[in-house]
């Protein structure tokens, strides 16, 4: 949905080329592997006074599905003020909770995209449960094909509205993971912030390397937002990372909530614990205001 009458000019019709795409659309909702929702502590960002919706991305091998959200104000003639922020999804895919991120960040004043990263390997909002979504999409995913697919929503933002001069990424759970690898892969990031994503594990060709393998190879400053009680990403691991920037002289760094699980910023879920989710989302605001973005 947009508010404006502008949002058709703003994204241009693409040829329909979506050759080996099995998503060629986002789904509205949430992701089945997550119902029942918690409805009590779900957040909805209205998107009065945005433009939101949304579009399709130019990829090497066809038009990948995105959600975005700015602010609705004019434009110039060419280029923009608004800085961007690429928005990485959890496991799910890019179901109703990633799109609220979105507008949230819109209404601080980004331009936020959050492409469907798994659309060629198929759609994760379908599966009930979530090994199946592991085992049939997540693990035939290759990092590379994720390095370019953002590489092609920071082209398209650059091109539709946004300030790619002042670039951020953020991402939840396996977002969390490509956060830190993309703040290691594009030159152009400014900084990045990672929620609970996993740092270390065993190598293959499609993760060929992981967060702690790229410690150094950094190219921008990334804060990390991990739970004491994760139960899937223990603090060895957490600590480990920690020990690998320092040594590595980073500015990165990683801030640990004592009592916060996996996931604690996914408001939808009962894993969310709203103290420590609001306190991160004003730290990722005050790293990215204070890395340029």
């Amino acid at each position: 949905m947009t508010d404006s009458a502008d949002f058709d000019s703003l994204v241009p019709a693409l040829p329909l080329n979506r050759r080996g795409f099995l998503v060629t659309a986002l789904g509205a909702g949430f992701a089945l592997a997550v119902q029942p929702v918690m409805a009590q502590t779900a957040i909805n960002t209205p998107a009065d006074g945005l433009l939101a919706g949304e579009i399709s991305v130019p990829t090497a091998d066809g038009a990948m599905p995105a959600y975005w959200a700015q602010p609705a104000r004019a434009q110039p003639a060419s280029g923009s003020n608004f800085p961007v922020i690429l928005v990485v999804q959890e496991i799910f895919g890019v179901h109703e909770h990633i799109k609220d991120l979105c507008r949230r960040l819109a209404r601080l004043g980004y331009q936020a995209i959050a492409p469907e990263l798994y659309a060629r390997q198929g759609d994760p909002r379908q599966y009930s449960v979530i090994q199946d979504i592991l085992a049939k999409i997540v693990a035939q995913v290759p990092d590379s094909q994720v390095m370019s697919d953002l590489d092609a929503c920071v082209a398209w933002a650059k091109s539709h509205g946004g300030d790619t001069a002042r670039l951020g990424i953020t991402g939840f759970c396996w977002g969390g993971r490509i956060t830190w690898l993309y703040a290691a892969h594009n030159p152009g990031v400014k900084a990045g912030v990672a929620w609970y994503g996993k740092l270390t594990g065993p190598t293959s060709a499609m993760n060929p390397k992981h967060p702690i393998d790229l410690a150094g190879e950094l190219k921008a400053p990334v804060l990390g937002l991990y739970g004491g009680l994760d139960q899937g990403i223990p603090l060895a691991s957490v600590e480990k990372m920690q020990a690998a920037l320092a040594a590595a002289g980073k500015a990165s760094r990683i801030h640990v909530y004592d009592n916060a699980p996996h996931a604690f910023n996914a408001d939808y879920r009962p894993s969310y614990r709203k103290e420590e989710a609001d306190d991160g989302w004003q730290r990722m605001q005050t790293w990215f205001k204070l890395n340029g973005v």
